[in-house]
């Protein structure tokens, strides 16, 4: 069974940096395309960033520029880089495995495996 933790969330101020992480345990970590999501209060989850197995990505026009979004197949564990962090970025973030496919997608109904979530807050 897939198991997906989430770390690195916090508060910070606009113009800030945070890293995520997300470890994966119970599963070939290397063979899944992996994604990362968020959701802000009363809105639905949204997609932020995706890598492919051999690291192709994706990112939402929101992020783009601002975010990376990486892997260490070794550590099994994807990490999201945050820079220049603004309030609309508040959110609980989530990283998923695909499960449906094997490339980067922004499709949130393409990923399964959710991990528990960390809250980022982003203070103006």
């Amino acid at each position: 069974q897939v198991q997906l933790v989430e770390s690195g969330g916090g508060l910070v101020q606009a113009g800030g940096s945070l890293r995520l992480s997300c470890a994966g345990s119970g599963h070939t970590f290397s063979s899944y395309a992996m994604g990362w999501f968020r959701q802000a209060p009363g809105k639905e989850r949204e997609f932020v960033a995706a890598i492919s197995r051999s690291g192709s990505t994706l990112y939402a026009d929101s992020v783009k520029g601002r975010f990376t979004i990486s892997r260490d197949n070794a550590k099994n564990t994807v990490y999201l880089q945050m820079n220049s962090l603004r309030p609309e970025d508040t959110a609980v973030y989530y990283c998923a495995v695909r499960t449906t496919g094997l490339g980067a997608s922004r499709t949130l109904t393409d990923f399964g495996s959710w991990g528990q979530g960390t809250q980022v807050t982003v203070s103006s």
